[in-house]
């Protein structure tokens, strides 16, 4: 007999804002070790990232295989350095790459668990197009229309608590709302969360992938209660359902 699944089975992970780039070996300059990823991007100090090459090869110091960290970042202008631990030395870059068919990519690595999470929702919509052919053979009954799918669509929706810990991965959703670039936003929705360790183990989890745009954050405050902020976003491009457990 199947185990009907509840409430606590669910989690919320994400990946933020602004934290996909691509660059070219134009955009890099090993004389000061730095990689123009672009400008206003989100960015932070600490974030994990992981390179790809695009057919290329990345500048001499960096890997594919590797994970590296912010070290630094500036928003207006879109440099950024890498190190290979939190808060260590800055990665040195022997040269600056060499192009490939496609840009190199550099991505924020791991989704995070918002661990402030009260509940979270996502409806998957389809579009009716109407077939119906006029003109239709007389009968003793109203002919009925005809219909066919098409586009799907989808819309979804997070409630968060605000806390007076900035460095949480919850307030920077929040704050997700008003960064320009959204690109690298993405929200994994745990349907049934299994952990290995501290991690999820995907294999064994039920999940729900959504590559997203965050369109609203509202902010209400009553004095009695732990302030929620309610998050709507919705797709980029097609969601991806993994409810297989293998």
């Amino acid at each position: 007999m199947a185990t009907v699944l509840s409430g606590t089975s669910g989690a919320l992970y994400y990946k933020p804002a602004g934290t996909s780039a691509t660059f070219k070996a134009a955009n890099v300059t090993n004389a000061s070790n730095t990689i123009n990823v672009g400008s206003y991007l989100g960015f932070k100090v600490n974030d994990k990232v992981a390179l790809a090459t695009g057919g290329g090869t990345l500048p001499g110091g960096l890997s594919a295989s590797t994970d590296y960290f912010v070290l630094t970042y500036t928003a207006a202008t879109g440099a950024m350095t890498l190190s290979t631990s939190v808060g260590g030395s800055v990665q040195a870059l022997s040269d600056d790459g060499t192009d490939g068919a496609s840009p190199f990519t550099l991505q924020f690595k791991d989704f995070q668990s918002v661990g402030d999470c009260r509940e979270w929702s996502f409806e998957v919509t389809r579009e009716e197009l109407d077939t119906t052919v006029i003109g239709a053979t007389l009968a003793q009954n109203a002919p009925f229309r005809t219909f066919v799918t098409g586009f799907a669509d989808g819309s979804g929706s997070a409630t968060v608590y605000f806390t007076d810990d900035d460095t949480t991965i919850a307030n920077r959703l929040i704050e997700d709302v008003i960064q320009r670039k959204q690109v690298g936003a993405t929200f994994k929705l745990y349907t049934d969360l299994v952990l290995s360790g501290s991690n999820p183990d995907d294999t064994s989890s039920t999940s729900i992938e959504v590559p997203s745009v965050i369109n609203s954050a509202s902010f209400t405050v009553n004095p009695d209660d732990a302030q929620a902020i309610e998050i709507s976003f919705r797709p980029t491009s097609a969601p991806t359902f993994d409810f297989a457990r293998s």
